[in-house]
């Protein structure tokens, strides 16, 4: 069984994807960061940057005491390697997932982020800083099209780890005021994506535990 601390964001939705693609068993526990509940000491003990999701594996590979791990890409990768599940077994088609995995890690999420916050959350609206993070977030989009130009998938033909972290950032398009219609490879990559029915239950978890959003 593996123990969830999520909340409905980007971040959280990449696990939750993992976890419903695998099969694996978990329980979600809420995280209500608007609530502050990642400052608990009790999170914090798993999670030290107090930042969602984290995870706690009570049956690892070792067969030793529970694993508990923070950082969406680490628990990927974890996952990924635990299960022998979405991510290639070749030498050449790992390191094309994990430079994707990392890309999403180091540039679309944090750039898209802060679009988000300096779009729908700051008390005042820089004109600057705006710009500056919209321009980042629709130069990364333009840099995920080029990939999917002529692949299914971000490392190939098959669905992997990058696709997870990617695809909750994507999901937020509207929020970055960027029309998917104009990128039709990440808009074709996404459709499908969204068609899976792990996706779909893993997205279904909004409604239970975070139904305002």
């Amino acid at each position: 069984m593996i123990d969830l601390h999520y909340w409905t964001t980007p971040n959280g939705h990449k696990v939750s994807m993992f976890l419903e693609e695998a099969g694996l068993p978990y329980k979600v526990f809420p995280v209500n960061i608007g609530q502050n509940d990642q400052f608990k000491p009790e999170f914090l003990k798993i999670s030290p940057n107090n930042r969602i999701p984290a995870i706690v594996d009570h049956e690892p590979a070792d067969g030793g005491e529970p694993v508990s791990l923070f950082e969406s890409g680490a628990i990927l990768l974890y996952l990924a390697e635990k299960t022998g599940q979405f991510i290639p077994k070749d030498l050449r088609g790992r390191q094309e997932a994990l430079q994707w995995l990392f890309w999403q890690m180091g540039g679309l999420g944090p750039m898209a982020g802060q679009n988000h916050h300096f779009r729908r959350a700051a008390e005042e609206k820089i004109p600057y800083a705006i710009k500056r993070y919209a321009d980042e977030t629709a130069r990364l989009y333009g840099v995920l099209e080029r990939r999917l130009a002529d692949r299914e998938f971000v490392a190939g033909s098959e669905y992997s780890i990058a696709d997870m972290a990617i695809y909750p950032w994507i999901a937020r398009h509207t929020w970055q005021e960027l029309n998917l219609n104009d990128f039709p490879h990440i808009k074709r990559w996404f459709d499908a994506i969204s068609e899976r029915e792990a996706t779909q239950r893993a997205y279904a978890l909004v409604d239970q535990v975070n139904p305002q959003i």
